[in-house]
């Protein structure tokens, strides 16, 4: 398996890591948590390292999965996890961000114990608190790797001035945000150069578009009524059939190429920079034997630029959350 280095002090992981949220939650069609241990078992063995999930995934129950699948793995495994997400676990719907030290406290004990553990190797903070200054959150943080329970740490969808306020505080180890062929707001908001100007290492979450631009989608139909996707506006009405259109695209340059739609965007994201590690999510071994064969896809300087031009960062239509999660976002 490829490496690559999180951020210019960071360690080395896996050139591609594995996104563990839709095993438990948002995309509930087809869990089989058999298939999900399997999967995680198979990434270990092809050498993916870097296994994403948060304490808000269930809530709780993606990080209680990993504990399962890694006892008597723990030190082949590089786990990342995330606290300041809050969800009501009787009505998960709501919404609430936590960046308290004496809330961080709380919640890293909680990861620790679900994921049996005694240390996280990433501690990402999910979303910023605009109520608590981020030089008190990432103090917090920084007394976790004293004690040892934390290796690094890193944000989530952080506005570049945030990072680097944090970043005087504690080194950011890594930024975690949504980045693909139809998100690029981490280009024009600056959130990529700032991490790129501190050394910081950045870590694509969604690189797939949220299943999109794998080509498999072809209705709103196709999603199960409680699949979150149905209530984000880029998978809604006439957003959805623009967006297709583009995804069409995708598909007859992939198949020109000999290779998957999601390969060609997978490895659109990797031709990027070597300081990025994407995380594309699955539940299912195949698809994670797909996604890693985008490692081995070069693409041209001239591929490249008919990609940009069939995907330009405004093409696409709709936000990619609700206007109540989009206001979380880049604080």
């Amino acid at each position: 398996m490829k490496q690559r280095q999180l951020g210019s002090n960071g360690p080395l992981v896996s050139a591609l890591g594995l996104g563990c949220m839709g095993m438990s939650d948002f995309y509930v069609t087809g869990l089989d948590e058999q298939e999900s241990i399997a999967t995680l078992h198979l990434a270990l063995e092809m050498g993916i390292n870097l296994l994403d999930t948060a304490d808000a995934y269930g809530p709780h129950t993606n990080e209680l999965l990993l504990g399962k699948a890694l006892k008597g793995k723990r030190e082949q495994a590089f786990i990342a996890t995330k606290f300041g997400l809050l969800r009501d676990a009787e009505n998960p719907h709501k919404r609430g961000v936590s960046g308290r030290p004496e809330y961080i406290r709380k919640a890293i004990e909680g990861s620790l114990q679900r994921l049996g553990t005694d240390y996280i190797d990433l501690y990402y903070q999910h979303r910023i608190d605009p109520e608590v200054p981020i030089e008190e959150s990432v103090s917090a943080m920084a007394q976790l790797v004293s004690e040892g329970k934390v290796r690094y740490i890193g944000l989530s969808e952080v506005a570049p001035a945030t990072l680097a306020r944090a970043h005087k505080v504690h080194p950011i180890t890594a930024v975690q945000s949504e980045y693909s062929l139809w998100t690029r707001d981490p280009e024009s908001n600056g959130v990529l150069a700032k991490c790129r100007e501190l050394g910081v290492g950045f870590v694509p979450y969604s690189p797939l578009g949220r299943g999109f631009l794998t080509g498999a989608l072809k209705s709103p139909e196709d999603f199960a009524e409680d699949d979150y996707r149905r209530f984000t506006p880029r998978f809604q009405g006439e957003n959805f059939q623009r967006n297709l259109q583009l995804v069409a695209q995708i598909e007859e340059m992939a198949a020109d190429k000999g290779v998957q739609p999601s390969q060609l965007a997978l490895a659109w994201v990797l031709a990027q920079g070597d300081d990025i590690v994407p995380i594309p999510g699955t539940k299912r071994r195949r698809y994670l034997q797909a996604n890693c064969a985008a490692l081995d896809i070069s693409l041209s300087a001239d591929e490249l630029s008919a990609i940009n031009a069939i995907f330009p960062a405004d093409a696409v239509a709709g936000d990619r959350y609700s206007a109540e999660s989009m206001a979380m976002l880049s604080l």
